[in-house]
Parts: C-alpha cells; sequence; structure tokens
C-alpha cells in the first residue's frame, strides 16, 4: 500500500494540499491519505479527499510520538512529538516496515505538507 500522509494547517485550502500532494507524489500511485486524526472534519481535507477518490486514515496522535521521520519541523515536534507529521501518518497508516519513497513536500503557500510512505508487506 502506498500512502500520502498530510500535515497542514487550520487556514490550508485545497489548493495548499494539491500543491504539496502533486509535489509529494510525483511518479507514484497513491492508494489512500493519512493525516493526525485531530484534523477529522477539516474542510480542505474532506474536499481534497473527494477530488482525489481516496480514503483517509486518521491516525492517533500518540501513534506519531516518536516516529522517525526524515525532516525536522520543530512545530510537529513541539505538538505532535515527531518531526513531521506528514511523513509519521504516512509510515503509519503504511504500517510495519514501511519506508517513504518521498519525504515531506511542503506547498507554496507553507500551509501543508505531504510526504509518501509504502508499506513494508505486499
Amino acid at each position: 500500500m502506498i500512502v500520502a500522509g498530510l500535515g497542514f494547517s487550520s487556514a490550508a485550502t485545497v489548493d495548499s494540499l494539491r500543491a504539496a500532494f502533486e509535489r509529494a507524489s510525483s511518479g507514484q500511485s497513491v492508494d489512500a491519505l493519512a493525516t493526525v486524526a485531530d484534523k477529522e472534519g477539516h474542510a480542505a481535507l474532506v474536499e481534497f479527499a473527494s477530488v482525489t477518490s481516496l480514503p483517509i486514515q486518521f491516525i492517533a496522535p500518540a501513534d506519531l510520538t516518536g516516529q522517525r521521520t526524515l525532516t525536522c519541523s520543530n512545530r510537529s515536534r513541539a505538538t505532535y512529538g515527531t518531526g513531521s507529521v506528514a511523513e509519521a501518518s504516512a509510515l503509519a497508516a503504511a504500517g510495519s516496515g514501511a519506508r517513504l519513497t518521498s519525504p515531506r513536500h511542503i506547498s507554496d503557500d507553507r500551509l501543508a505538507t505531504c510526504a509518501v510512505a509504502i508499506g513494508g508487506q505486499t
């Protein structure tokens, strides 16, 4: 399974999410989206999932804590205990043995990030 993990601010728009997603997922066939559970119901996320026809997996904040990531945002580290919500969400959703195929990419407006992981089990 290939999962695109998303991290974003409350001000993020569908365009923010799309820009980060397109950069991170270029050349990959993504099966699902993932993000931290406290983003559930965010209007831009709901619309983006609808436009892409991808299911969303919501990851409990505790499951992000301590996830090893390739990049580090001080805000993500302080809030969720991981360097990147996007990377940690993708890894958690992709399952045991998952690895990143694309590290965190940031939208031009800096309101959204996306990273892609592939599961270790096929």
